[in-house]
């Protein structure tokens, strides 16, 4: 009776107080912390933990065929050895064990029972901890069913199986009545061995730079927590054992114990896979580097950059879809597309251009990496879809590429799409070749970084900006024709610069100086209806302009500065450009350009003695002077090359440096 009494009591305690398995890792920490002084007791806990595997393996499968029926024989299990010189420490355990025996029901219980075990154990390291509270119950456990085991066919067995209340468990009403309550707590014990062998593992990978392996830092920060859970689930489970085999009318509920535990293996499983994985990104980053210090072959870099532990894949061919050898990129030039899922269709076509001009020559290949973090059927409804769009060769690898890390360290890949340039030797010929393709297509052949610089510094940029957005504009740039190139917001403003640059351009003056101007609203397709994909080419090329600009020069020159200021105005109510052919002439906000149209009376009689193009940019630049600024603002995409450290203001009459800001954007796929 006194027994029952003290159980209800610790019930109402437990109902009283916050439920233990609701606890936050935190205010566990704070608990176990004080019971921790540090571990500088030494013992060998590798040949300790292999005889508990063993004792418990044994153990748990002697359970299963008893309770389940199954006839699983020893021979199946591979015992581990310990070392010869391995001495137990029996005092210890059987300390621990006698803080375990016959305690009353309860979560709280088990807490205060784990804080005292925990308490006890203070000076040995985290896993030993677990450990020894695990050995010790295994000490129990283990004996008890080595005596059911031997109980039937040995005199001492059977005396001892009494006193150890075995036939409780075995005889026919018992195993029946407990069957059920014996499963779970086998398989609890099982799944608390599975979260001690984890944090084992866990110690052992801890050898690694947890710079190298940034998931360590987490996962070690938490094993005292998964060590406290560890220990609270063994004391739950001695519980439940000493009320089976004393046939005590309530038992120990051990499921929300089992839902606690697995929550936590499953996350120390997930750690160990992610820690696993940052240790092969690691030493394949290693790898790959050592690769690209000599010249190679290209094949055995594209090998290690994709594929793990030579597990090796073939190709799909686009134009085919059909799988071909990686041999095919053997003594070639690879331009390597990388990109998420996310890649745009506009974005794939830029390439193929490209991939039909080096087709021919055969030394040239094109070859699609997908960087998915996690395969599933959606990703691969997505890739499939976008493979199908790819006339190139694409990487059909659905695990984690081998050289992610490389590929985002060294070759800054951040999402954005970028095209890496190799030759036949392995050796990088430009980092990111997607500004020049986007701007120059195949004038920009064969990709490399000299050619990008050399088509960068040319004065004549606005044609490759405005290249195939209006069908007239090639023929205009020919003739050297003046184009006015405008847009912006206000469709308002733009009404009336049309209108007032129509006026203009058919002025006797201008006619009679052989003036012959054009006008191009930028957004608008031919027919005069707004076209959103047209204007995301033009700020895109220009975007991809203003970065080949600036990846290798740190001081802006004057078209660095133009294109910079023409950047300015990407969100403005108005913007004008002022070309004669394919060279910039001025460049201005809607409301100068338009008081300059509106004031053709003023300066339209120099044209015929000072030109129209030079009387047009000074009496602009006259305005200018005397009109209140704006700020001037530049929205850059983050792109993974070097972005600009700071920026110049692009007016010319100002020229400090700007102030910097942060902003996030989000189009949802459209442009």
């Amino acid at each position: 009776m006194a027994s029952k009494g003290v159980r209800s009591s610790a019930q109402e305690t437990v109902k009283s107080e916050l439920s233990v398995l609701t606890m936050s890792d935190h205010d566990i920490m704070n608990y176990i912390y004080a019971t921790h002084v540090h571990g500088d007791e030494k013992f060998d806990v590798d040949s300790l933990f292999a005889l508990v595997e063993n004792t418990l393996k044994r153990a748990t499968l002697i359970v299963d065929n008893i309770a389940l029926g199954t006839k699983v024989h020893f021979e199946s299990l591979e015992d581990k050895t310990c070392k010869a010189s391995f001495n137990t420490p029996l005092c210890t355990l059987k300390k621990v064990s006698c803080e375990m025996q016959c305690k009353a029901l309860g979560e709280e219980i088990a807490h205060k029972t784990t804080m005292s075990i925990l308490s006890k154990l203070s000076s040995y390291s985290w896993d030993a901890k677990a450990v020894l509270t695990l050995a010790a119950f295994a000490l129990e456990y283990g004996d008890f069913w080595l005596l059911a085991q031997l109980h039937p066919s040995d005199q001492l067995a059977k005396s001892m199986g009494i006193l150890k209340q075995v036939p409780v468990i075995l005889r026919r009403p018992g195993l029946q009545k407990h069957r059920k309550a014996l499963v779970e707590l086998n398989n609890l014990i099982k799944t608390t061995l599975e979260v001690i062998e984890c944090i084992f593992e866990l110690e052992k990978l801890s050898i690694y730079d947890k710079r190298d392996v940034p998931a360590l830092v987490i996962s070690m920060n938490r094993i005292p927590v998964d060590v406290y859970w560890a220990i609270l689930t063994v004391v739950a489970c001695s519980t439940k054992m000493c009320g089976l085999t004393n046939e005590d009318d309530q038992v120990q509920d051990l499921s929300p114990f089992a839902l606690k535990l697995n929550i936590v293996l499953s996350i120390l499983k997930k750690q160990i896979q992610l820690c696993k994985q940052q240790i092969e990104e690691m030493e394949s980053h290693r790898k790959i580097k050592k690769l690209l210090q000599t010249p190679n072959e290209i094949m055995e870099i594209f090998k290690a950059l994709i594929y793990a532990k030579d597990n090796l894949q073939t190709l799909i061919d686009g134009s085919t879809q059909k799988t071909v050898s990686i041999e095919v990129l053997r003594k070639k030039n690879v331009l390597v597309f990388i990109s998420g899922l996310d890649i745009s269709i506009d974005e794939i076509s830029i390439l193929k251009p490209i991939f039909d001009a080096i087709r021919k020559e055969d030394q040239y290949k094109i070859v699609w990496i997908p960087i998915v973090d996690q395969w599933n059927d959606d990703t691969r409804k997505n890739f499939e879809m976008l493979k199908s769009k790819m006339p190139w060769y694409v990487v059909q690898y659905f695990s984690h590429i081998a050289g992610i890390r490389f590929i985002k360290e060294e070759w800054h890949f951040k999402n954005k799409p970028i095209i890496v340039v190799m030759n036949q030797k392995g050796q990088v010929e430009c980092p990111n070749a997607i500004h020049m393709i986007r701007v120059w297509g195949m004038r920009a052949f064969p990709f490399s970084s000299s050619v990008e610089e050399s088509l960068s510094n040319g004065r004549d940029w606005m044609g490759s900006i405005v290249t195939g957005i209006n069908p007239n504009i090639h023929n205009w740039i020919k003739e050297e024709k003046y184009i006015f190139f405008y847009g912006g917001k206000d469709k308002e403003w733009i009404q009336q610069f049309t209108k007032r640059a129509n006026a203009l351009a058919n002025d006797p003056v201008i006619k009679d100086a052989r003036v012959s101007i054009e006008l191009l609203c930028v957004g608008k397709c031919t027919k005069g209806e707004d076209d959103h994909r047209i204007l995301g080419h033009f700020w895109n090329r220009l975007d991809s302009f203003f970065f080949s600009k600036t990846q290798k020069k740190n001081e802006p020159d004057p078209v660095t500065q133009e294109i910079q200021k023409l950047l300015s105005y990407k969100n403005e109510s108005g913007w004008a450009v002022l070309s004669k052919g394919s060279r910039v002439v001025v460049s201005g906000h809607g409301t100068s350009f338009l008081k300059v149209l509106e004031e053709f009376d003023k300066w339209k009689e120099s044209v015929r003695q000072m030109g129209f193009e030079i009387c047009f940019k000074e009496y602009h630049e006259k305005l200018i002077i005397h009109t209140a600024r704006r700020c001037c603002r530049v929205d850059i995409p983050f792109t993974p090359e070097k972005n600009p450290q700071q920026m110049t203001c692009p007016e010319a009459e100002c020229s400090r440096v700007m102030e910097t800001y942060i902003s996030h954007k989000c189009c949802h796929g459209q442009h």
